[in-house]
């Protein structure tokens, strides 16, 4: 009989599956009472009698037979709440799944729970009105980041594999570097956000938290490739696992830029030092070739938040000013700006400054093939308390929180988080590696060197 968890990634538990020495079912057991058990506040709702089923009939032989997933909060499965996280909508129900899910339950995975995101996906914290604070399980005080929150620890806690994610300013990265988890924010379009896809933020880009780099390779083969509901869906790659580690011609000599405060962010003097340490050690280990390279940074906050603006105004204003005082203060400032703001002339703005920021970001990719930097300014900070204005002890703006993600959502280009080490107070620290459009194989191999060499706790160790 299964106790707990499996401690391993997705692809080590289905071979276990296969292998019969576990079981879906017991698996599935597991994964319940450690959610009933938990401190973390990282689930919201579980579909106990549908994943019992799922799970009785499980057919091992699929890429992902039998695992036990959680699902974001801001993900779409029929039946489900759709709640985009907000008291407003705490009672409404989702019509419909999304392609993604659909693929990935094709595959085998069984859809066990559903996992606490950030309002709207708003801010990197996973705190809202509706469900509170959720937690790091490597620090209950700490945030495990957003907005991808609640799906980042259940995995790293070990409540499940595998949790759904998305990225729409650092909502895979932030969460994988404050929790020690693989995130991969893929070339926009790889994976499609419908059905039913508005025109709206075209920042966003699904994926997965995991805990390894085949884990992640795994998830998109089995979920990436175009969507008829998607019109901006990517043809399908193919051999995202099988090619693992199979690229080392292609990426020796490459020109690797280090630049921990990337896109003038404040980073605080460990993270630093930790980035900068595993980004020169892994150049010399993958044979790159050291440069320089600037970025000058356009008005691109600016241009984030407007599109981001559309999305809300298209989610939130069927309800508005009825729901507002549902809405987290935070989320309550942003609509009000929007309802102010938000107008023709501001949509020609931003996306004169998204042009800005790709002709910055191609100037980038110019000088460098890939730029190493930071994921996040600091460690994890409060779980319920306000976004930081201080990193390390130097002052800056909370937006400084995603000012190492955000150039990547608006230019599309992917960028994976990989785990380095602890801080001196016990807390992951991530190294970011940005790249230039459909790069992924290359990110995924020098993210497999560090696993390889430097390998991460899987979950967070038992006390």
């Amino acid at each position: 009989m299964t106790d707990t968890p499996w401690t391993g990634d997705a692809c080590s538990l289905v071979e276990a599956f296969r292998a019969g020495e576990r079981s879906p079912s017991e698996e599935l057991a597991a994964t319940f009472a450690a959610i009933d058990a938990s401190e973390t506040n990282s689930v919201c709702f579980t579909d106990r009698d549908a994943a019992r089923a799922a799970a009785e009939s499980a057919d091992v032989n699929l890429p992902f037979g039998g695992v036990p997933i959680g699902v974001k909060e801001l993900d779409s499965v029929e039946g489900w709440p759709a709640t985009h996280a907000s008291v407003a909508f705490a009672d409404d129900v989702a019509g419909f799944t999304d392609t993604k899910i659909e693929r990935v339950r094709s595959a085998g995975a069984v859809l066990a729970a559903q996992t606490t995101a950030s309002e709207f996906g708003g801010v990197n914290q996973t705190y809202t009105k509706l469900h509170g604070a959720t937690r790091n399980p490597w620090n209950l005080e700490r945030t495990p980041g957003g907005s991808s929150g609640g799906s980042a620890a259940g995995v790293i806690e070990g409540l499940f594999t595998l949790g759904t994610a998305g990225d729409g300013g650092g909502s895979i990265r932030i969460p994988g570097g404050f929790c020690g988890l693989v995130g991969l924010k893929s070339t926009f379009g790889r994976i499609p956000r419908g059905p039913k896809t508005g025109p709206g933020n075209l920042t966003v880009t699904p994926g997965a938290m995991t805990r390894s780099v085949r884990d992640t390779a795994r998830w998109f083969d089995v979920s990436a490739g175009f969507d008829l509901h998607d019109p901006l869906t990517l043809p399908k790659a193919e051999n995202w696992e099988a090619g693992l580690g199979s690229h080392a011609e292609s990426l020796r000599g490459l020109r690797a830029a280090v630049v921990p405060e990337f896109a003038g962010s404040v980073v605080a003097d460990e993270t630093i030092q930790l980035v900068t340490e595993a980004a020169e050690w892994l150049i010399e280990a993958a044979g790159l070739a050291r440069t320089d390279a600037d970025f000058a940074v356009p008005k691109g906050g600016a241009m984030w938040s407007a599109s981001g603006g559309v999305g809300l105004w298209d989610t939130v204003m069927e309800r508005w000013p009825d729901c507002a005082g549902d809405l987290t203060s935070l989320m309550r400032a942003g609509v009000e700006a929007t309802v102010a703001n938000f107008d023709a002339t501001s949509a020609v703005r931003a996306e004169r400054a998204r042009v800005e920021v790709n002709e910055g970001m191609a100037g980038l990719f110019e000088q460098a093939d890939l730029v190493f930097c930071a994921t996040n300014p600091d460690v994890a900070f409060g779980a319920d308390s306000r976004l930081p204005s201080e990193f390390g002890g130097k002052p800056a703006s909370p937006i400084n929180n995603g000012a190492l993600t955000i150039p990547s959502n608006i230019y599309g280009n992917p960028a994976i988080s990989v785990p380095i080490g602890m801080s001196s107070d016990g807390l992951p620290v991530g190294l970011q590696i940005l790249a230039p459009h459909f790069a992924e194989p290359l990110l995924l191999d020098l993210a497999l060197k560090v696993e390889q060499d430097r390998p991460w706790p899987l979950v967070v160790p038992a006390s």
